[in-house]
């Protein structure tokens, strides 16, 4: 056999055997009824391993191109053209295929095993059932009679809940805006989708923080977009910075967390939050302001989001109840020019016809009565209450082994492994001892950070969560 799979090629060396032989059966190399070479001597003859035969046989047998019988070898099936059974589709190859990215492997792992009831969880973003209004919601829906209709709502979502949510951000954020400027999404992150999009084309160039929550999307691969960085430091990002990225690669959006950032926790000083808006009006790139946390502020501390102090329009503002009530709500919202959102909804109309109606009332009734600032005010109390012991942990256990921001809001601890070590092969010694954290990777191009989320975790079990990471890493540099 002359043909070799070229290993130098971005195709999988498997993928390259399976094109070769079914190349081989049409034009009769490969004969039909005939037996294929055993796994063992086309590995020979191809010098890869006999596993990556194996998984090029299995795709072309689920294929309908080969049978595989025991005692008999691969044989090229003598039905290839379907003629009497059913072809069963190559899923992985449509999995693979697909222009929709997937998560990265970690943040999988992260997702599938963060909800055993053995680990301390460190990685989720949720708030823990004890913080959620349960008793708030049970009490509306008691004394509330529903009066909505079961048909589609408003593309833009209810209109009652837009109303409210109008009057919230002016009430709560100094945001003047109106419901024709609104619509509601299923969470944040189904907004940043939509903008996404909607709004910018394979090859266009964005701006993200680093590290950031935008960094672990995949939406941004997927949608073929060309991603630059703005570094966060002790005092956030650096905007000139932006003004050079945008003349190099003519930056078309700047995504950003100004306030409580995640996963840093820093708040962008006023300063920089008006240079921001200035350099976007001076050459015009809308910003998205991502922002679920500036509400939960547990001081005195300036927290004006940039869409209050947006004078031009520059700014589309994503906002959530996610992290200040209840993910289970499943209600976010955007707010920007008028035939923007009316773009942006109805690219939601096609992908979902619109919003519960049951969740939408609840969020309307939710944020129009006093329980709503009840919450706040206590969620805020408990939260610094849980950033109080994780420090206070961090300090008597671990010590000098980890560097943080001290965060003033929000439900993030960003820190730094002091060491040099190795985030990843931490967390699986974590995971080991029972407990979960984000490693840094995920967040951004740092290596040796990670983040810790005490939003979701019981007061108790944070110094336990905190020994056992300090149990894993007495484990790895023993080693």
């Amino acid at each position: 056999m002359d043909w070799k799979p070229d290993k130098s090629k971005g195709k999988a060396v498997y993928k390259q055997i399976v094109e070769h032989i079914e190349q081989g059966i049409q034009n009769g190399l490969f004969p039909i009824d005939k037996p294929l070479p055993s796994e063992r001597k086309l590995a020979e003859a191809y010098k890869v391993n006999r596993s990556t035969i194996v998984a090029a046989y299995s795709e072309l047998e689920a294929n309908g191109l080969v049978e595989r019988k025991r005692g008999s070898g691969t044989i090229v099936s003598k039905d290839i053209w379907g003629l009497t059974k059913r072809r069963i589709p190559s899923w992985n190859k449509y999995i693979e295929r697909g222009s929709f990215q997937a998560n990265m492997p970690v943040a999988q792992r992260i997702r599938h095993i963060s909800e055993e009831s053995s680990l301390v969880n460190f990685a989720s973003g949720e708030l823990s059932n004890e913080l959620m209004p349960e008793d708030y919601v049970k009490k509306i829906i008691n004394s509330k009679s529903f009066t909505g209709h079961l048909g589609y709502d408003h593309p833009q979502g209810n209109i009652e809940l837009r109303k409210t949510i109008s009057d919230h951000v002016k009430q709560d954020k100094g945001i003047e805006t109106t419901p024709n400027s609104i619509l509601i999404t299923s969470g944040a992150q189904q907004a940043i989708h939509l903008i996404i999009e909607c709004l910018l084309k394979p090859g266009d160039a964005v701006v993200i923080e680093n590290p950031s929550y935008h960094y672990s999307l995949p939406i941004f691969k997927s949608a073929g977009l060309k991603v630059f960085h703005l570094d966060v430091g002790k005092e956030g990002i650096n905007p000139e910075e932006l003004i050079d990225l945008h003349k190099k690669h003519q930056i078309k959006m700047i995504f950003l967390n100004p306030i409580f950032q995640n996963p840093t926790g820093m708040i962008l000083p006023a300063a920089k939050r008006k240079r921001i808006l200035d350099i976007s009006s001076e050459f015009g790139i809308p910003i998205v302001e991502d922002d679920p946390y500036s509400l939960l502020n547990y001081t005195e501390e300036d927290t004006n989001t940039l869409k209050s102090l947006d004078e031009n329009g520059n700014v589309l503002y994503i906002s959530s109840l996610t992290k200040i009530a209840a993910s289970g709500f499943r209600i976010g919202w955007v707010i920007g020019p008028t035939p923007v959102i009316e773009r942006l909804a109805d690219a939601k109309q096609q992908f979902d016809f619109g919003h519960s109606v049951f969740s939408q009332w609840i969020g309307t009734e939710f944020l129009r009565s006093d329980y709503f600032t009840e919450h706040i005010e206590a969620l805020k109390s408990k939260l610094e209450q849980k950033r109080d012991i994780m420090i206070d942990s961090i300090a008597e256990i671990l010590g000098e082994q980890v560097d943080y921001y001290f965060p003033h809001g929000g439900i993030h601890l960003w820190c730094r492994l002091t060491g040099g070590m190795d985030e990843i092969r931490l967390l699986e010694q974590s995971i080991e001892e029972g407990v979960i954290f984000t490693p840094g990777s995920i967040l951004g191009t740092k290596s040796g950070y990670m983040r810790l989320t005490y939003g979701k975790v019981d007061d108790q079990e944070i110094p336990v969560g905190i020994n056992r990471l300090a149990k894993a890493l007495r484990k790895i540099t023993s080693t």
